[in-house]
């Protein structure tokens, strides 16, 4: 059964194109030089995207993939101006950034409730052939046609907006340690990637305080690259205000662990390294108190550290501790604006491009546009917008 968790979609998006100005000349009965009349035509609409706290995923954009504004309305006699072309506003979740499908660039990203940013510019309407008029040209009879719309293809991909962020190898406790301290009932299993897509729990602190933990499938060495499942969700942990590395205490090597999943952060954005860390040795419930001192010694001296047990509760009140200092130190960004000096990277377009391998773009042509002003449209390939037409 497919999940409904949708973090990556791509659309189709298309602006209005602007409306054609008029070539109008007046006419009354007792008045046979009116001079020209035609009005302006209205521009296209824009299509923005627009954050909305009340979806949590992209799912029903999932089918709904071509979004298409109005098209500006022609300019009528009288000086009538064209009706303006209705805008398209794209609903996604807080924490939604957009790329260009083709090329992979960061195109923006919105992460408050109602921020809104335009994805496509509608084209601006002709003018008609009042505003031609002069001295020396009384009846003009040349209006503007209207600017062609603008389309692209977008990839808006859901990043999670959460205080902590989770990161270890697969069956390192991530998703029991998510279960332990909030209401959240990830899959636990003993076998590797259980996680299949993140998790979000809110942990309750002292004095009825909280802050939300984010946990995400587990990253394998080489995940940069696109090994395992890291790759397509790493981009989760990109706006936690900290991250909690979490190694088993069963691990070969706890110190080396902690630099391979250091080192595939930044492989993937080195931007991630300025954000706070601590290391949690988890399933301490394993060994004694005497092993636990040893391992205490080839631990790396520049993070926090805590010996914890999801099972038996073993040093989860003192995490717990470490966190909400790191998240309310003075120089710590909160999660929501954490990505306000983030800076996002482009992405190349075959990694982005190798997140739609299992879609089939054939399944859903894009419509044809419904204006049977096809001729217009073909003379305005060869035609320069900011020139006059002459007559």
């Amino acid at each position: 059964m497919a999940s409904n968790f949708i973090d990556y979609v791509k659309i189709f998006c298309r602006s209005g194109k602007g409306g054609r100005g008029s070539m109008h000349l007046h006419r009354a009965k007792y008045n046979p030089n009116g001079g020209p009349d035609g009005g302006d035509g209205g521009r296209g609409g824009n299509v923005y995207l627009r954050a909305n706290r009340n979806y949590w995923t992209l799912l029903h954009l999932r089918y709904d993939r071509h979004v298409f504004a109005g098209n500006g309305g022609a300019g009528g006699k009288d000086r009538c101006h064209g009706k303006d072309g209705e805008d398209r506003y794209i609903d996604v979740p807080c924490g939604t950034v957009a790329y260009d499908a083709e090329t992979g660039r960061y195109l923006c990203d919105v992460t408050r409730d109602g921020e809104t940013v335009m994805l496509l510019k509608g084209g601006r309407g002709g003018l008609g052939n009042w505003q031609f008029r002069s001295a020396t040209n009384q009846t003009p009879r040349y209006a503007q046609p209207g600017e062609p719309m603008q389309e692209k293809t977008v990839v808006l991909e859901l990043k999670m907006l959460a205080d902590v962020g989770l990161v270890g190898f697969p069956n390192a406790g991530k998703s029991t340690l998510v279960s332990a301290v909030s209401a959240a009932r990830p899959k636990v299993a003993d076998y590797p990637f259980t996680t299949l897509e993140p998790s979000v729990g809110v942990v309750a602190y002292r004095d009825n305080r909280s802050f939300v933990m984010a946990d995400i499938p587990g990253i394998i060495e080489g995940a940069a690259e696109g090994r395992g499942l890291g790759l397509r969700f790493l981009r989760h942990i990109e706006r936690n205000a900290a991250l909690l590395f979490l190694v088993p205490a069963d691990s070969d090597d706890i110190a080396e662990s902690y630099r391979v999943l250091l080192s595939e952060l930044e492989r993937y954005n080195p931007a991630m390294l300025r954000k706070r860390r601590v290391l949690a040795v988890s399933k301490c419930d394993l060994i004694d108190e005497e092993l636990e001192q040893m391992l205490a010694e080839t631990l790396p001296r520049d993070i926090p550290t805590v010996f914890i047990s999801a099972v038996t509760g073993q040093g989860i009140d003192r995490l717990k501790d470490i966190l909400w200092e790191n998240l309310n130190a003075d120089d710590a960004p909160v999660a929501a604006e954490a990505d306000e000096t983030f800076v996002h990277r482009d992405r190349e377009a075959a990694l982005l491009a190798s997140d739609f391998a299992d879609w089939d773009d054939d399944e859903l042509p894009a419509p044809s546009d419904d204006d049977d002003d096809t001729d217009e449209e073909e003379e305005l390939e060869e035609y320069d917008w900011e020139d006059l037409v002459k007559s």
